[in-house]
C-alpha cells in the first residue's frame, strides 16, 4: 500500500494512464541494482530514487574525485576523497526517504556478480570497461535477471535491454550481450575517457534513459529495449535504433552453449 506522502509524492506517476496506482505499487514492490555510480550510474540512481522504487543497491569500490563532478551529479564538491557509495546514500536519502538504499563498497568479480546480483530483481550496467560489462551480462543470464546496459563515448553514446534467459512470442531465446559484441576490441583499441573525454551532460541523457527502461521493464508500458540497440549521436542531435538478433553460435543461449558459469571471468 502507498502511504498518503507516497501518493502525494508519485501523483504525477499515479494519473498516467500507463502507469496508475498498480505501476506505483510495482515500483514500490521492486528492487535495482546499478553497476557504478558514475557518469551513468548517477543520474539513473537519482530518477529511480525518485520514481520510488522500493530497494536500490549500488556496486562502486571507488571514492569520489574532483573530475568527477563533472559529469557524476549524485556527488558534490565536499564529497571529495569519500566512497562513492556513501556519497550516493545520502544523496539518495535527502531525495526519497521511502527507498531502502544498499550500498555495495566492492568490485564486481566473478567471485561475487552472482550472489549480488541474485539479491535484486533487476541490473543497470554503467561500467566503464568491457570486462565487467561481459561479466555482469553472463552474470545476468545464469541469475535470470533483465539487464539494462548502456556504453558512453565522448559524444555518442548506446543503450539496449538484455533478457537473454527468456524466449520471445516465437518460442526463440532472445539475444544476448555477445550476440550484440562479440568479442571486446583489443586493448588500448578504445580510450578511456580520462583520456578521450566526455561530454557531461550527454551522460545525463543516457543514464536518465537508462532509469526509464528500467522503470518500463518494471511497470510493464510501451515498447522495451531487448533485441534494439538505440545509439545517440550528441553531435548531430541524432537518436537511431539498430535491430538484433540472436547469434546461434554465442557461447550463453546458443545451439551449443560454451560455457555454463562464471569461471571464465576468473582467467
Amino acid at each position: 500500500m502507498l502511504s498518503p506522502d507516497e501518493l502525494e509524492r508519485y501523483a504525477r506517476h499515479i494519473v498516467l494512464r500507463d502507469v496508475g496506482g498498480p505501476g506505483q505499487a510495482a515500483l514500490k514492490r521492486a528492487s535495482a541494482l546499478v553497476v557504478g555510480a558514475g557518469g551513468l550510474g548517477a543520474p539513473a540512481l537519482m530518477y529511480l530514487a525518485a520514481a520510488g522504487i522500493g530497494t536500490l543497491g549500488v556496486v562502486d569500490d571507488d571514492v569520489v574525485s574532483l573530475s568527477n563532478l563533472q559529469r557524476q551529479v549524485i556527488h558534490t564538491t565536499p564529497d571529495i576523497g569519500r566512497h562513492k557509495v556513501e556519497s550516493a546514500a545520502e544523496r539518495i536519502a535527502a531525495l526519497n526517504p521511502h527507498v531502502r538504499f544498499v550500498g555495495h563498497a566492492t568490485w564486481l568479480n566473478a567471485d561475487n556478480a552472482l550472489s549480488l546480483i541474485g539479491d535484486y530483481d533487476l541490473v543497470l550496467d554503467g561500467s566503464d570497461n568491457f570486462s565487467t560489462r561481459y561479466l555482469v551480462s553472463d552474470a545476468c543470464f545464469f541469475a535470470k535477471r533483465p539487464l539494462i546496459t548502456a556504453a558512453l563515448g565522448t559524444f555518442d553514446g548506446s543503450l539496449t535491454t538484455i533478457r537473454a534467459h527468456e524466449t520471445n512470442e516465437q518460442g526463440e531465446f532472445n539475444p544476448t550481450y555477445r550476440c550484440l559484441f562479440p568479442e571486446a576490441p583489443p586493448p588500448g583499441t578504445v580510450p578511456a575517457c580520462a583520456e578521450a573525454g566526455v561530454m557531461g551532460a550527454l551522460a545525463g541523457v543516457l543514464g536518465s534513459m537508462m532509469a526509464m527502461e528500467a522503470i518500463r521493464e518494471i511497470v510493464g508500458f510501451g515498447d522495451g529495449l531487448v533485441g534494439r540497440l538505440l545509439m545517440i549521436d550528441a553531435r548531430a542531435m541524432r537518436f537511431e535504433t539498430l535491430r538484433y538478433e540472436r547469434d546461434p553460435a554465442n557461447p550463453l543461449n546458443g545451439d551449443g552453449p560454451a560455457f555454463d558459469d562464471l569461471s571464465i571471468h576468473r582467467e
